[in-house]
């Protein structure tokens, strides 16, 4: 465990350093780029305030709605695609073209159809983790052997032992290499609702801080969101170890 966590270690101690240094012997000024030592006491202060823990929990709750119905909306629809071409054909275009908007450009109108609350922010996250985990949900399926399902009907297998016996630990590394992507993006998804309309959340913060030249509270913000994406990486990960024993 500790030769494992020495690399990071030196790394984020060579990044402080490099970053301390730059602050000190630049001239840069503290309201374009603050000091380690001011975002870790501006850190602080919103940790004493209370206002970190309740802008976080906010944007937590966004990500894990956006990303649990985003990730069960993907994973339904690309069975169904997977299992039907004629369907795939029907909607390809539609789902393509979704992608070819930025999220950004949409989340206005979402705000103004869903209303300044929760509801927006979820759903922006959900369309943006949707994609991903759609397209390795559709290669996954289709990548079960066609030697199992032979196996599965030679035993007269009924349609659901097929899916949960064969279809999802055949598909399930795909679909969790997709979710992994979806779990990074989700985080994205919530600041970017959060940017156009909040008064809540990181990304309020994010939007605060910028306004009132208080560099050391965006650069907080920002941490803590890299902390939240890291951490749903890091679940998958575990998901991974869970579920696909029986790949080692």
């Amino acid at each position: 465990m500790i030769r494992r966590l020495t690399p990071i270690l030196l790394s984020a101690f060579a990044f402080l350093l490099g970053w301390h240094l730059l602050t000190r012997y630049s001239g840069i000024p503290n309201f374009i780029l603050p000091s380690p030592l001011s975002v870790w006491m501006r850190f602080l202060r919103a940790v004493s305030d209370g206002s970190l823990l309740r802008h976080t929990r906010v944007t937590l709750i966004e990500i894990l709605l956006g990303l649990f119905a985003g990730v069960l909306f993907a994973v339904v629809v690309g069975y169904l695609l997977a299992k039907s071409r004629s369907l795939e054909k029907a909607l390809s275009p539609y789902l393509i073209a979704s992608q070819a908007i930025p999220i950004i450009a949409i989340a206005p109108l979402l705000a103004i159809w869903l209303g300044p609350g929760i509801l927006s922010k979820v759903v922006i996250c959900a369309l943006i983790v949707f994609f991903p985990v759609l397209v390795n949900t559709i290669v996954g399926v289709r990548a079960v052997p066609t030697a199992l399902y032979d196996l599965m009907n030679s035993l007269h297998a009924t349609r659901a032992h097929i899916l949960w016996k064969v279809e999802v630990p055949a598909s399930l590394p795909v679909v969790l290499g997709g979710l992994r992507i979806g779990a990074t993006l989700s985080v994205i998804g919530a600041i970017v609702g959060e940017l156009v309309d909040a008064r809540e959340g990181l990304g309020y913060l994010l939007r605060v801080g910028d306004f009132q030249y208080d560099t050391p509270m965006v650069f907080v913000a920002v941490f803590i969101l890299i902390g939240l994406a890291l951490t749903l990486y890091g679940f998958v990960l575990l998901l991974e170890k869970r579920f696909l024993k029986w790949q080692k």
